[in-house]
């Protein structure tokens, strides 16, 4: 895993979930994560916005289709289940018990997470991107005030 000094639209111990903002899975677990970050600890982008392309380009992944939510923290990033359990961390009491998960074997938990992923669109539906959950709430995506580093 590469390790960046600086990434783009982040700041120094900032953390950020990219997701795809055209799917309703989702946005329903971001609406939960939102909830459930009351310190506000998470920011959020979608794989789609110029942000998280941004992101996803610094560390070498695909920005034309990607498949798996994203978590980015301290210059790293983790993909699929290992990204849900990152951000599972970070929450208070009773969801960073949830994140005790991350012990099951990785193969196990990529492979539920990537049946779930690549059904979700016919599961639960796919939208255009817009009204994303929590955008009503300052301070809860990455601004797009802050320029990419030079």
């Amino acid at each position: 895993m590469t390790l960046l000094a600086q990434l783009p639209y982040l700041q120094p111990g900032e953390c950020a979930l990219l997701f795809d903002g055209e799917c309703n899975l989702c946005h329903g677990l971001v609406r939960y994560l939102i909830r459930a970050d009351r310190q506000r600890r998470i920011l959020l982008a979608t794989v789609q916005s110029v942000e998280g392309q941004a992101i996803l380009q610094a560390f070498g992944l695909p920005t034309d289709r990607f498949d798996s939510v994203v978590y980015v923290e301290q210059g790293r990033y983790w993909l699929r289940s290992a990204a849900l359990f990152q951000a599972l961390r970070q929450l208070g009491w009773p969801y960073r018990v949830l994140a005790l998960a991350r012990y099951l074997p990785q193969r196990l938990a990529d492979k539920v997470y990537d049946a779930v992923a690549g059904n979700r669109y016919r599961l639960f539906g796919r939208n255009d991107g817009t009204g994303l959950p929590g955008a009503d709430q300052p301070g809860r995506y990455l601004p797009k005030r802050r320029e990419p580093p030079a």
